[in-house]
């Protein structure tokens, strides 16, 4: 009975605070309500990301899957904030039902496409094949449940890869001596 009388006396302090914040009232903190034991109550703060206008962009886009376009959103943020690509785009792709981005590394740069895949999802043989049958290459960036990325890039064939930079040869060879087999 107590523990039904904190929630309504908290609700209605909660219609009070409203009430007062519409009328231009700003006595209290918008993040406390006060309990008649004087222990503040504590809303959840609003997700920024729901509100975040590019993420509202990828939601017109109507590709149907919240969780794909939740990761085109953090790839979109690790691009443009962390590694500073410059004039990313999105576009939905409807044949693979996800939210596409394109953009330059640096300026000058050749346009790339990255695909943002949530970790869960799976691609099919066809699938893989439709997006190497654009041209160039493209980065596929797989995201993890707890928002970790991991970038591969795709392209049609093999790719000789770049040399290791912080390997260098020594110029010491280890000379083995091999037995050939009768």
């Amino acid at each position: 009975m107590l523990r039904l009388r904190r929630v309504l006396h908290a609700r209605s302090a909660e219609m009070w605070l409203d009430s007062q914040q519409q009328h231009g009232h700003n006595s209290m903190a918008d993040e406390t309500v006060k309990e008649l034991d004087e222990r503040p109550v504590y809303r959840d703060p609003p997700n920024w990301i729901l509100q975040h206008p590019k993420y509202l962009d990828f939601i017109r886009l109507d590709v149907g899957d919240s969780a794909q376009v939740h990761a085109a959103f953090l790839v979109y943020m690790d691009l443009t904030e962390v590694r500073h690509w410059k004039c990313v785009s999105s576009f939905t792709c409807p044949k693979l039902e996800a939210v596409l981005l394109q953009g330059y590394e640096k300026e000058g740069d050749v346009a790339q496409a990255v695909l943002p895949l949530p970790a869960h999802r799976k691609l099919s043989h066809r699938e893989v094949r439709w997006v190497l049958s654009r041209g160039a290459t493209m980065l596929l960036c797989a995201v993890a449940s707890d928002s970790t990325l991991v970038y591969q890039r795709l392209s049609n064939g093999l790719v000789t890869p770049d040399p290791p930079v912080d390997i260098q040869d020594q110029g010491r060879r280890q000379h083995r001596k091999r037995r050939i087999p009768p």
